[in-house]
């Protein structure tokens, strides 16, 4: 006879709403940045959790400014950082460029 699993639907949800992957951080904080700016998230150039593992820090790419031809667009870099569960706790745009331009070296 099967053992019968004590865990409950509460209990496995309780555990999956403590800590989200990162897929799950990434459109979390990528719609909350979309909300509070009113600007379109083009993508996520870096993810990484926060020293301490209590959150994660990311920078998304957005598009500030369309423009005709779509290489004069202008985007901009925000570091972004979330907790576990995926609530964004701040963000500040450190960079601003035209999408054809490619960084210094």
């Amino acid at each position: 006879m099967a053992e019968k699993d004590s865990t409950t639907h509460s209990d496995k949800k309780e555990s999956t709403d403590t800590a989200l992957g990162p897929m799950d951080v990434v459109r979390a904080a990528r719609d909350q940045l979309a909300e509070l700016t009113g600007v379109t998230a083009e993508g996520v150039s870096s993810l990484a959790r926060n020293e301490g593992g209590d959150g994660w820090a990311l920078t998304v790419e957005v598009l500030e400014l369309e423009r005709v031809p779509d290489t004069a667009s202008l985007l901009a870099s925000y570091e972004v950082t979330v907790d576990d569960q995926g609530t964004l706790t701040g963000y500040r745009r450190v960079r601003r460029y035209e999408r054809g331009r490619s960084d210094r070296t």
